[in-house]
């Protein structure tokens, strides 16, 4: 694989703090960066940036490990500074523990050229030299953290454009996707969030020739974000502004809505905030929404329906996965062939359902409490890409049976009972309908969850999401309780779906 090269100018110190703190957010557990550079060129303000940065403390202490050769810090990745400056052979790497740093961390690496051949052929090269009245550095590399690396200089270059290339940046959130969210801040400024949404890359085709992204409808750029946003902000929604975008790239700068959620210090739901943000739904489902939107001048999203292809293939995930995670072996002809029979019997039942615009992931991590702002400007909400045009009972469902958070009974029926009586106040309201439909929905959500929280495990190595599965077991029974869907009750529980 070749290598590529970039290069920057540095100007002064705050330039190459700031590469720091560029590098920090693409660094990974198992990436390598080589520092070099002669004495003087800017390695220790460099080094010292990245650290701090995944440290997010700015006064932290960062000693030069010229002396102990190797200085580590349990930041959000672990990183471990070496400094082989004394090293005397390439060998003593193995007394350092270059290998087990790179086993569950990242490697700072200051006198790179001591380690002979020893490190990692997929090692970032940063070279600081003299320039001038500052400095050059050209950073080269290959594979997965080159990419990042870059990527993450192109976001300096975007936050440039916007009147912000002098920010602090700092992680924010990841969530299960390729997304990832930082806050920018400038003195005097109101700290904004800098939004990477990577092109959505397509999977292998999985059914009739396309692949599950596709039949599911799941966003494939930011533009889908920036069209929904726009249209949400329009019609009163507490949703982020946006104050930069760049389409091409999949970059945002967005309004902080602020972090306070939906729980208390407890990390117990707030019934109240819950009853709001069924309100906010009530309202929102009494509009009515277009299927293409704008995101830019004369660059429209065209927001997909929640069709029969996409409800049933995100349930098929409870087969695909869930089934031999629970019995210890893939799930038979039959059972898909039951499974299937009784989904399509009771998505039939959805023909006369209200479809609206659906958010689809309507839950405490993507609703922000804002407590200094009165009604339902209180919520703000963010993660809204992959709306579709779908049953209204499907949010009402997401955030009643809250995936992450553990929504009592009665919780939950406050919160529905929320949205029904803003429905009702609003005009005719088929309750029943909605009832059967809101059963239907999180049936299908909870069995969808349950297959991608083991997914998440077995195939993307994110264990942490199987402490959710009797949660979502437990909603999942609630769902199966309403009498339209005994058939499918049956079916779980004759297959051992149901059980702890």
């Amino acid at each position: 694989m070749a290598e590529t090269v970039l290069e920057r100018f540095l100007a002064d110190e705050a330039a190459t703090a700031r590469l720091g703190e560029d590098l920090a957010m693409a660094l990974r557990a198992g990436d390598a960066i080589a520092l070099k550079g002669d004495l003087g060129a800017g390695k220790s303000t460099l080094a010292r940036a990245l650290i701090r940065a995944l440290a997010d403390d700015a006064g932290l202490e960062v000693p030069s490990p010229t002396f102990t050769l190797v200085q580590s810090y349990e930041t959000r990745v672990p990183v471990h500074h070496f400094d082989l400056y004394r090293l005397s052979s390439p060998d003593e790497l193995d007394e350092l523990g270059l290998d087990d740093a790179l086993a569950q961390g990242a490697a700072l690496i200051e006198w790179p050229e001591r380690a002979g051949d020893r490190l990692p052929d997929n090692a970032l090269q940063v070279e600081l030299a003299e320039q001038g009245a500052g400095r050059s550095a050209r950073i080269s590399g290959q594979g997965a953290t080159f990419e990042r690396a870059a990527r993450s200089l192109a976001m300096r270059d975007f936050l440039a454009s916007a009147g912000w290339g002098e920010a602090g940046r700092r992680h924010f959130v990841g969530d299960a996707s390729a997304r990832s969210y930082e806050i920018v801040s400038l003195p005097g400024q109101a700290p904004r969030v800098l939004m990477n949404s990577p092109r959505l890359v397509l999977g292998p085709p999985v059914r009739d020739g396309k692949p599950y992204a596709v039949i599911a409808h799941t966003a494939q750029s930011v533009t889908a974000f920036v069209a929904i946003d726009r249209a949400l902000l329009a019609a009163g929604v507490s949703v982020p502004a946006i104050h930069a975008q760049d389409l091409d790239q999949g970059f945002l700068l967005l309004e902080h809505l602020g972090s306070e959620g939906f729980l208390g210090s407890d990390g117990q739901p707030i019934a109240e905030r819950y009853e709001a943000a069924a309100e906010l739904l009530a309202m929102m489902h009494g509009k009515a929404w277009p299927d293409r939107m704008e995101a830019a001048p004369g660059v429209f999203h065209d927001v997909p329906p929640f069709d029969r292809d996409a409800m049933l293939i995100e349930a098929d995930l409870l087969v695909d996965w869930y089934v031999p995670w629970i019995t210890g072996k893939p799930a038979s002809d039959a059972l898909r062939a039951g499974y299937h029979k009784e989904w399509s019997a009771l998505l039939d039942r959805l023909a006369g359902s209200e479809y609206t615009l659906m958010l689809r992931d309507f839950h405490s991590p993507n609703i922000i409490w804002r407590a200094d702002r009165s009604g339902l400007d209180r919520l703000g909400i963010v993660d809204v890409q992959d709306a579709l045009i779908g049953p209204a009972a499907y949010d009402v469902a997401s955030l009643a049976m809250d995936a992450r958070v553990t929504v009592s009974p009665e919780i939950e029926q406050r919160t529905v009972a929320a949205y029904v009586a803003a429905r009702r106040a609003a005009g005719a309201f088929d309750e029943a309908g909605f009832a059967e439909a809101y059963a239907i929905m999180a049936a299908q959500r909870n069995s969808k969850i349950l297959g991608i929280f083991v997914r998440l495990e077995k195939r993307d190595g994110k264990p942490y999401y199987l402490k959710h599965l009797p949660r979502i077991r437990d909603y999942l029974r609630r769902a199966l309780a309403h009498p339209a869907l005994s058939g499918l009750h049956d079916f779980y529980v004759a297959h051992g779906l149901l059980e702890e």
